[in-house]
């Protein structure tokens, strides 16, 4: 095995920041033909493939169909990246423990989508981001880093996702730089990193977008 495939299904910001953390990313799969991140990893020499799943008849046929083109490229790490599919439960199996996510909230809090409205509306003072291993429950895999941005008086979702998302492109390449080096590890539903030197908690600047 080695390098990591990005799922994407649109822009790829956080695919962005992947690759210019200069980490080994072996392909970019997208279920969208038109995602925009398709046009930035061609741009960047990164290997690319489309997989609509508007093409199956089943959420479970177009898996099967993903997981053969993700194990052509034997990946050590497989990276989602604003992959709008929820993946079935065989998927996640299948890559347990080298399956990973970046979801915009800190996790336990605020899963699923709508994130941002979904703070502001709960009237939360803080935010943020989590990357965290997927499991077959949504959202509720073990986390590895999270990065805490603060609520800021006049927010409106889009100024607030504007703030995460810097902070998901901090910690993503993070996460994914200690998997790669063998410093994460699992216990109870717990992430420990090895010889850790770096935070598992990202504090942001109260600063505005």
């Amino acid at each position: 095995m080695s390098g990591i495939v990005v799922l994407i299904s649109g822009r790829g910001s956080n695919l962005r920041s992947i690759v210019e953390a200069g980490l080994p990313v072996a392909a970019v799969i997208a279920n969208q033909a038109d995602a925009a991140g398709l046009t930035f990893a061609r741009g960047r020499g990164v290997p690319t493939e489309v997989l609509e799943h508007r093409a199956f008849d089943s959420r479970e046929a177009f898996d099967e169909a993903l997981a053969a083109v993700v194990d052509r490229h034997a990946p050590r790490l497989v990276a989602l990246a604003g992959f709008m599919r929820v993946l079935t439960a065989p998927f996640v199996v299948r890559y347990a423990g080298r399956l990973m996510n970046i979801h915009p909230s800190l996790l336990p809090a605020f899963p699923g989508l709508h994130t941002h409205t979904a703070a502001l509306a709960a009237g939360v003072k803080v935010h943020g981001a989590t990357v965290h291993f997927v499991t077959p429950e949504l959202d509720r895999g073990p986390i590895v880093i999270q990065a805490a941005v603060p609520v800021l008086p006049g927010d409106d979702a889009d100024r607030l996702a504007a703030r995460v998302l810097a902070q998901e492109h901090v910690i993503y390449p993070r996460a994914i730089e200690w998997f790669l080096a063998g410093r994460l590890a699992v216990s109870g539903g717990t992430v420990t990193v090895t010889g850790r030197r770096e935070a598992q908690l990202v504090f942001a600047p109260a600063v505005a977008a």
